[in-house]
């Protein structure tokens, strides 16, 4: 039983999507990033996804470099190469695509527009999930227990 995007989407219940302009400043950003609590943000120009913007960004950007969050806008900082999923790609494959990148974010694209973020935590919990869910299918299989 192998759950794919969409159904975790679906579990997840919050369809926003919170994103940032490229123009804006990297504090209002950030900002944004504290009044929803997630660790990163898509960027959008145009009805395009065009960068991704993470508190590791932040970190790695602006505060290592003695730039300004109030001065720097999020174009100079966002992660321009995105790595996305469809709806019909599996959790599992979601998974290998953020280990092997070693990102924590990943936005789900369907015809060529965003519909959801997953991050690193709602993959594993989903996974955990799944395999829980597995070993008390055999542990009832085992005990005899319909």
């Amino acid at each position: 039983m192998t759950i794919t995007v969409q159904q975790l989407l679906n579990l997840k219940g919050d369809n926003n999507i919170y994103s940032v302009t490229p123009d804006m400043l990297v504090y209002d950003a950030i900002k944004r990033m504290d009044e929803v609590k997630v660790g990163a943000l898509i960027v959008i120009e145009n009805d395009r996804l065009v960068g991704i913007i993470s508190e590791r960004d932040y970190t790695r950007k602006v505060v290592l470099r003695d730039k300004s969050s109030k001065t720097t806008q999020v174009r100079e900082i966002m992660t321009e190469r995105v790595l996305c999923v469809t709806p019909d790609q599996t959790i599992d494959e979601c998974l290998v695509i953020m280990s092997q990148n070693h990102i924590r974010h990943l936005p789900v694209i369907k015809n060529n527009r965003p519909v959801g973020v997953l991050s690193v935590m709602d993959v594993v919990q989903s996974i955990i999930s799944e395999k829980e869910l597995i070993i008390e299918q055999l542990e009832n299989y085992i005990s005899g227990v319909s």
